[in-house]
């Protein structure tokens, strides 16, 4: 499915049926869209004899929001981003993986065993990294693209023909890197100065949008998109002449990760699921379908070729620093909550 639960009747329909894989074996997997090949869907199903059960979402804020609106106890496992799986502790939503129980705990690279987000890993496994940017339509836009002038104070020919995405963590990232100051700053100036960036440089953008941000720029609809960078290449690969930026003031970074979820109803399935993920072959398959990367050793010799030359991969030595998205304080999150309200009205 290419959207979260809109309506009661089918969070009811899910919870009944999530309940009946408890019974029966089967795992609920909540999961990004586009974002993992059905075939490996297949080959889990086929080795451990677990059904899958998938709904997806398009935001980490979406999936947060679904969650404490009932999801928990519904679903096994998640993917949320770096900075969510944070947050997802903090409020008591992830169970504790037990020493022992990932058999192969052992291949996730070194660089993403023991993460800020989740030392130790004792919620989750890293599931892709990549970053995220924009990426310009080239027969639309021929000047320098290596600026987030781009987004928030566009060229003529671009203006009206943005799509932003559909996320607060991402949107204001970026808009904190184009300003040159704190993601979580507490100056009232500053935050002041960020609103009104943000009020004027919307009225240049055509839409919010997530789940198609890879098609409004293959279909044409805009000629300017905020997006990560496998969808990017993917959107290159069917037929959207577009250039990925590398921004000089900087760009996101992150990190997914399969997260097991409290009061998970299948949480044998579930381990099984993140231990099939951390084998090399089938995490390499992921990374071939969404041209992202993988947190896992011994992948190399699984991956398509071509992706090592993938534009996308290769920044310009000209290129600001990828940050990660920051968790704020309460106080703090209230007012950026605020400034997003205004920025979506």
């Amino acid at each position: 499915m290419k959207s979260f639960m809109k309506n009661s009747a089918a969070a009811m329909a899910l919870i009944i049926g999530a309940n009946a894989a408890a019974a029966e074996g089967n795992l609920v997997l909540y999961h990004w869209f586009e974002y993992i090949p059905q075939e490996l869907i297949e080959k889990f199903t086929a080795e451990t004899g677990i059904n899958v059960t998938m709904d997806t979402f398009d935001s980490n804020e979406a999936m947060l929001a679904s969650l404490k609106a009932g999801g928990i106890g519904t679903y096994d496992v998640s993917v949320p981003g770096d900075y969510m799986v944070s947050i997802m502790a903090g409020e008591g939503m992830l169970d504790t993986i037990a020493d022992g129980e990932l058999k192969n705990k052992g291949n996730i690279a070194p660089e993403w065993a023991d993460p800020s987000f989740d030392p130790g890993r004792k919620h989750s496994i890293p599931y892709q990294w990549g970053s995220t940017s924009f990426a310009v339509n080239r027969d639309v836009y021929s000047g320098d693209i290596q600026t987030t002038d781009i987004l928030f104070n566009p060229p003529a020919e671009l203006q009206g023909r943005i799509n932003m995405l559909d996320s607060q963590g991402e949107v204001m990232a970026m808009a904190a890197l184009h300003m040159g100051i704190p993601q979580c700053s507490t100056d009232r100036e500053q935050l002041k100065a960020l609103n009104a960036m943000l009020i004027e440089a919307k009225q240049h953008w055509a839409s919010f949008n997530s789940d198609t941000a890879k098609e409004v720029l293959v279909s044409g609809d805009a000629a300017v998109g905020q997006i990560y960078d496998g969808f990017s290449a993917k959107a290159r690969e069917e037929g959207a002449n577009v250039e990925y930026a590398y921004p000089t003031q900087g760009y996101i970074a992150w990190m997914d990760n399969v997260v097991l979820l409290k009061d998970a109803p299948n949480r044998d399935s579930a381990l099984k699921f993140m231990d099939f993920l951390l084998e090399p072959e089938n995490i390499a398959a992921v990374t071939n379908y969404a041209r992202y990367n993988a947190g896992v050793t011994g992948v190399g010799e699984f991956l398509d070729p071509e992706l090592a030359t993938q534009p996308e991969k290769n920044p310009h030595d000209k290129v600001g620093p990828g940050v990660f998205i920051e968790v704020c304080s309460e106080e703090v999150q209230a007012v950026y909550d605020q400034i997003w309200t205004n920025v979506k009205k």
